[in-house]
């Protein structure tokens, strides 16, 4: 039987020596709570549907399996590999949004998923962290002289941004203007950029709120509770109330009976209502606590692209379970966005893998050394 002792110098032994355990313990712990909520909450919403019982729990199930290799896989390479897979991807995946606009069906108003046989792909979830990873490069080569970072990236934000109003989903162009945001933060850009960013997307998000319906009807509702039906809002509120600090018990939850979306945007109301605060306050914890940890370690790396590719990787999971758990709670409009490792959803649940995969590839301990020495423009694909 092999041992992953230090000096074994397997591929496996390595990564498991270098790779941050501790997070990889936090996401263990979000993909078991995940396992069990999707038991909780997926049932309910089957039977209103008139489909198995466990029909969204198999299909997560067969989901987590790739995830689970997208993960590991992932958290091998090495930071030059990471930068060539987030290209691909980026790659990839605008291409797929392109085709969400010709070939995607009309759901609810917007066309962002591709049907696949018998499963759909929603492309802007892989786009996400292909996009962090690389204007994280930008900036990093722009510090060094060697390219015009700034000018790139926001280029490369524009197309982005341009595709997803198309869509349209603001919910993901939020997320991807809040990762930008951060990143010229970070980088020590001048607040002339951050400020001109902000401000252009303040623009652009009232321009939403005055000219896309489904915008205005959420904020109004938000804003107004009498204006609009608030359904899903009062119901989820209604499940935390219920659960109280301890919960009701596992599988006594009544809510998620009668709430449209308990499976995917407010499952976290469901864990609240079964598990009581208990639950949420653990949710929380293993998100912060992924997201503390890896600033801490991004804020030790020598290279200035595995320090600002690991924060905005970490701020785009963090920021999304943000987002969600804030709907559930009412702190913000609903946005349809999910909750990383725990709502139902395979685009979901691989591009999260993705990400932390890249994360944790990032933060393995040989990662910053690997890159101590200023990159040349000419090989930081090659």
């Amino acid at each position: 039987m092999m041992r992953l002792s230090r000096t074994n110098r397997t591929p496996l032994s390595e990564w498991w020596w270098t790779v941050d355990r501790w997070t990889l313990l936090a996401i263990a712990g979000l993909i078991v709570l995940g396992i069990v909520l999707s038991l909780a909450a997926s049932p309910a919403v089957a039977q209103r549907l008139n489909l198995p019982n466990f029909h969204f729990v198999y299909r997560q199930m067969i989901f987590l399996a790739p995830a689970l290799v997208i993960l590991i896989g992932v958290s091998m390479l090495s930071v030059r590999q990471v930068r060539r897979l987030a290209l691909i991807v980026f790659g990839g995946a605008f291409f797929l949004m392109l085709a969400t606009l010709v070939a995607g069906p009309e759901i609810k108003g917007a066309t962002r998923w591709l049907s696949i046989g018998p499963f759909s792909i929603q492309p802007s979830e892989f786009m996400k962290p292909a996009f962090a990873v690389l204007v994280a490069w930008l900036f990093a080569e722009g510090a060094r002289k060697k390219i015009a970072g700034v000018p790139l990236a926001l280029a490369l934000y524009g197309a982005i941004a341009l595709l997803l109003v198309l869509q349209p989903d603001f919910g993901q162009l939020s997320l991807v203007t809040i990762i930008l945001v951060a990143l010229f933060f970070f980088s020590g850009l001048s607040w002339f950029w951050i400020g001109s960013i902000g401000t252009v997307a303040l623009a652009g998000a009232l321009m939403a709120y005055s000219f896309v319906p489904h915008v205005t009807s959420r904020v109004d509702r938000f804003i107004n509770p009498e204006s609009g039906d608030t359904y899903q809002i009062d119901r989820a509120l209604d499940a935390f109330k219920a659960g109280g600090f301890l919960g009701r018990g596992p599988g006594e939850g009544e809510v998620k009976r009668i709430l449209p979306d308990a499976h995917t945007d407010f499952i976290f109301a469901v864990a609240a209502e079964e598990y009581g605060v208990f639950a949420g306050l653990m949710i929380i914890g293993l998100f912060g606590f992924i997201v503390v940890r890896t600033l801490m370690r991004a804020r030790g790396e020598s290279d200035l692209f595995v320090q600002l590719a690991a924060s905005g990787l970490v701020l785009l999971i963090g920021v999304q379970a943000l987002i969600n758990m804030a709907v559930n709670v009412n702190l913000l409009p609903a946005k349809g966005m999910t909750l990383p490792f725990i709502s139902y959803g395979g685009s979901s649940l691989l591009a999260v893998a993705l990400t932390l995969g890249m994360l944790l590839a990032l933060t393995r301990r040989r990662a910053g050394a690997s890159l101590a020495q200023p990159m040349a423009m000419g090989r930081a694909f090659a």
